[in-house]
């Protein structure tokens, strides 16, 4: 026995598996270079996380003043920090 792994018969190694560019007819390596970046500048490969619910600090409710309704004490009740 060796300690080297085989392969079964008739297996091959299996590419990555990501994208694949095939460039057919004569293209510089500046052009493939350029086709390249625009490609990889088009996205679409990685998906944007769900935005995040916005923070109740940052809501404009905030700035707004509750009602003061007339009890007994309501004046002075309106002028104590809440």
């Amino acid at each position: 026995m060796s300690s080297a792994p085989e392969q079964a018969e008739g297996t091959e190694q299996s590419a990555p598996a990501g994208p694949r560019i095939e460039v057919l007819g004569d293209a510089s390596p500046e052009q493939v270079a350029a086709l390249v970046a625009v490609l990889s500048g088009l996205g679409g490969g990685e998906e944007e996380a769900p935005a995040a619910p916005p923070s109740a600090w940052s809501n404009p409710a905030r700035l707004v003043r509750p009602a003061v309704y007339p009890a007994p004490g309501g004046w002075v009740v309106s002028g104590l920090p809440r």
